[in-house]
């Protein structure tokens, strides 16, 4: 995409604000909150812990707030993943993504995937996000990875964690081509440019996942700027 398209691309309602930082305190995520509230992010994504507190924050604002559930590595049993999700919600939190366990999809267990997201996404009654993890998965397994979680009711298949590598362009198009428009796509993990963000954008996400929310719209601004001093400088050398 041409950079003088840039201005005409809104990044913030389509940014998940991520705090997912294990060091991160009270402090970080009131300023998280205030920054997603004046910037008009979609949500804030919190730890478990952190939820009640990012509620409270945001209540009566437009941000949401979202939180992880069997994050990092989906190995958490399905009851536990399933009391995490619920007391998420009690706690505030609107959406949830649910960690996929991958070593049950890879030792074809896919019911036992299916069961667990299926059980959140029915009693928890806010919309689950399901966490793959493209750099890991074969085609094949990711093609059962969409169509079960699709089957099992969430609303966005969500790239990755950002343990096991970045997201890429191809695996946003892959995903979309295995959607085929039944489920929506977060790019996550290793957005830190306003370009690839966008590009992301391009190849099918709605949702973008990142802790670099602030310093990509930083560098939008001050491309603009750049922008506006070479027209500047143009015009005036005729």
């Amino acid at each position: 995409m041409a950079r003088n398209t840039i201005a005409e691309i809104d990044l913030a309602p389509t940014i998940d604000h991520a705090l997912l930082n294990p060091l991160a305190h009270e402090t970080f995520v009131r300023q998280w909150c205030s920054e997603a509230e004046r910037f008009g992010f979609a949500s804030v994504c919190v730890y478990p812990n952190h939820v009640r507190l990012a509620a409270e924050c945001l209540q009566g604002k437009a941000p949401i707030v979202s939180t992880v559930i069997g994050y990092p590595t989906g190995t958490t049993t399905a009851s536990v993943k399933r009391y995490e999700a619920l007391e998420a919600v009690d706690n505030g939190a609107s959406e949830l993504g649910v960690t996929l366990d991958l070593a049950q999809l890879k030792a074809g267990k896919t019911n036992q995937v299916h069961r667990a997201i299926a059980e959140i996404c029915e009693d928890a009654n806010v919309p689950v996000k399901a966490i793959v993890e493209t750099n890991l998965l074969e085609p094949d397994e990711l093609a059962v990875a969409v169509d079960l979680c699709i089957d099992a009711g969430a609303t966005h298949i969500v790239t990755g964690t950002g343990w096991n590598g970045g997201v890429t362009i191809e695996a946003v198009c892959r995903l979309k081509d295995l959607a085929k428009g039944r489920i929506a796509i977060e790019a996550a993990a290793g957005i830190r440019d306003m370009h690839f963000a966008i590009d992301l954008l391009v190849a099918g996400a709605t949702r973008l996942g990142t802790s670099y929310a602030m310093a990509m719209l930083q560098q939008r601004e001050r491309e603009r700027q750049e922008a506006r001093l070479a027209a500047e400088g143009s015009a005036a050398g005729g």
